[in-house]
């Protein structure tokens, strides 16, 4: 079931065969709902956005929102009934994203901080942060002292 009326920013064909290399798709409760995590948290720009769909970008990084009512037709739909958490044990990394600047305007906004900001070992400071849908984002920077070796 679609809600959007209106003409959409490109026909979904276009936009199928405009896709390269790793996609990400995230089913999500509300569009509108899930904007302000994308757009605050992340930092990311909305390239395009209706009730029913949304592209967001930030850097070279593009990924799209589904909302759960386009997927009623679809096997995945039986398996989202009642799940409060979405996509345990896989984190979406968006590379380049100041971790502080996340980590607070997630805690602003009343999102979930489920790591602090902090230095790791492997050369990055990131932070673990929690969407409404429950998805697990780590935003994350190169330590300036990072060294190349391993």
């Amino acid at each position: 079931m679609q809600l959007n009326t209106g003409e959409p920013w490109m026909t979904p064909v276009d936009y199928g065969r405009s896709l390269h290399g790793l996609t990400v798709n995230l089913l999500v409760r509300e569009i509108d709902a899930a904007l302000s995590f994308h757009r605050e948290v992340l930092g990311a720009e909305v390239v395009y956005s209706d009730p029913d769909f949304a592209v967001l970008r930030r850097g070279e990084a593009e990924w799209m929102l589904h909302a759960d009512h386009t997927y009623l037709e679809h096997p995945l739909s039986r398996l989202l009934t009642g799940r409060a958490a979405r996509g345990i044990g896989a984190e979406l990394r968006l590379h380049g994203r100041d971790p502080d600047e996340a980590e607070g305007a997630a805690r602003r906004l009343g999102f979930t901080v489920l790591a602090g900001a902090a230095d790791k070992p492997h050369g990055l400071r990131e932070a673990y942060l929690i969407d409404p849908d429950g998805y697990l984002w780590v935003a994350d920077v190169p330590l300036p002292d990072a060294g190349g070796g391993g």
